[in-house]
């Protein structure tokens, strides 16, 4: 295959932090690659932006039967986005237990030499292809992992610190250090002021497939990978101690979709127009003072309550939209309605009144009038039921799929699971899931 550079995604998390977004009932797990993401599956997003950069031939590794058919059903073969996907086969499952150890088996199971781009499916990323490959090439390096500049704060429990040498080499990592341990090892970061950054490893590494395969034939890795064994926490680490090149290369932007809050960061981000490549595939917005996007067949759809076309309210400011939001296909939107860093799906109903802001609503939900929502997910078919008189109020909660809430309800750091119908509560403790109708009993 010459220079080509070939994609693996490691699609096989069951995504548990990302519950109720991941569920499509309470026993029913949907794979993390099928997360609803600015109106596409965030495997889509992927795959078409390393396409555009050049990379023709995938291989997905999956875990588990649904989370195979679910893929497969998604991409296919990948005639519709111009490339060519292989999969992981499904005997071979107990081996993809966790990144590191996924990757080398499967590196052998298709027999790879050249060079791959691993990455994840939770995340989206704003990168070059060529800029990963310069720095590979420099350092002539077994790995090179992407990394993100972040702050002592950002890092703090949550990502793993890469140390590095002038040349970019790397020489140890830090799995998820916490602020005090930062501070020692980095003084520079306790500094006031400074905005002095560290490298985090964002999940997505350049491989030379054929080298890294001969560095993991060794009795100690082979027994390894027959367990758990992660890219960051184990993998990495063990070919540092061992003398082979890794590198380090940045790139521009990560956005983690791993939990219901990480998720609306990133959505806002990308509505945001902070990931370049992402802007350009969702097309011209329709407005760019405030920047939205809205589909032309929601522009012509009339509301149940005047019969007004949303483009006709936008125009007469019965509507408010912006900055930053997007509005999917056959949406019907109510007049006073006031949109902010939102993301709309398809064939959604947002009654009169209703405010929402930094959410994302799934398609065919229901958003009754004067419901009052911010930094929360709706998920798919969720019925919203609101009053002007009873107002539902959602403040960092995540509804799930076809769950169902009664007029008054009022959430605040709650999350509801799919197909569950909640009465008007309130008051309950920030972080309560709603997983079954006993958890809501509890609670009346």
């Amino acid at each position: 295959m010459g220079d080509e550079t070939l994609g693996i995604i490691l699609a096989g998390g069951r995504g548990e932090r990302a519950k109720p977004l991941t569920l499509a009932s309470a026993d029913y797990i949907r794979s993390k690659a099928l997360i609803p993401f600015a109106g596409r599956p965030v495997i889509e997003w992927l795959v078409e932006n390393c396409r555009d950069q050049g990379i023709r031939r995938f291989h997905v590794v999956a875990q588990g039967a649904e989370n195979h058919s679910q893929i497969k059903l998604v991409l296919g073969r990948g005639e519709r986005f111009g490339v060519e996907i292989h999969y992981s086969r499904a005997r071979l499952d107990r081996y993809n237990v966790g990144s590191g150890a996924a990757t080398l088996h499967n590196l052998e199971r298709w027999d790879l030499t050249g060079r791959a781009l691993v990455m994840p499916v939770d995340s989206v990323f704003e990168f070059s292809l060529p800029r990963l490959a310069d720095a590979h090439d420099a350092a002539d390096a077994v790995v090179t992992v992407a990394s993100v500049a972040r702050t002592a704060e950002e890092i703090a429990g949550k990502y793993g610190v890469m140390q590095t040498s002038a040349d970019g080499t790397v020489s140890g990592f830090l799995e998820k250090p916490d602020l005090d341990r930062i501070h020692r090892l980095f003084p520079e970061t306790s500094l006031p002021g400074n905005g002095f950054t560290l490298p985090t490893n964002a999940g997505m590494y350049l491989v030379d497939c054929g080298r890294l395969r001969l560095a993991a034939r060794t009795p100690e890795m082979i027994r390894l990978a027959q367990q758990r064994l992660d890219w960051g926490g184990d993998l990495l680490p063990w070919l540092v101690r061992r003398g082979l090149p890794v590198a380090s290369a940045r790139i521009e932007r990560l956005g983690d979709l791993g939990s219901i809050p990480d998720y609306l960061a990133t959505l806002g981000d990308v509505l945001r127009g902070r990931y370049r490549w992402m802007s350009r595939a969702m097309g011209a917005p329709v407005s760019t003072d405030p920047p939205y996007w809205i589909h032309e067949s929601s522009l012509r759809t009339k509301d149940s309550v005047q019969g007004t076309t949303l483009a006709q309210k936008i125009s007469e400011g019965s509507v408010v939209l912006g900055p930053a939001v997007r509005i999917g296909r056959n949406a019907e939107i109510g007049p006073g309605v006031k949109l902010r860093y939102t993301d709309v799906g398809d064939d959604v109903d947002i009654d009169e009144g209703a405010r929402l802001s930094r959410s994302a609503i799934g398609d065919g939900a229901v958003v009754g009038a004067h419901a009052r929502i911010t930094d929360s997910y709706v998920g798919p078919m969720a019925q919203v039921h609101s009053a002007r008189d009873n107002p539902v109020r959602l403040v960092h909660s995540a509804i799930g799929e076809a769950a169902d809430l009664r007029p008054g309800t009022r959430l605040s750091g709650v999350s509801v699971y799919p197909r569950l119908r909640v009465p008007a509560v309130t008051g309950l403790p920030s972080g309560t899931h709603l997983t079954s109708s006993d958890d809501i009993l509890r609670w009346i």
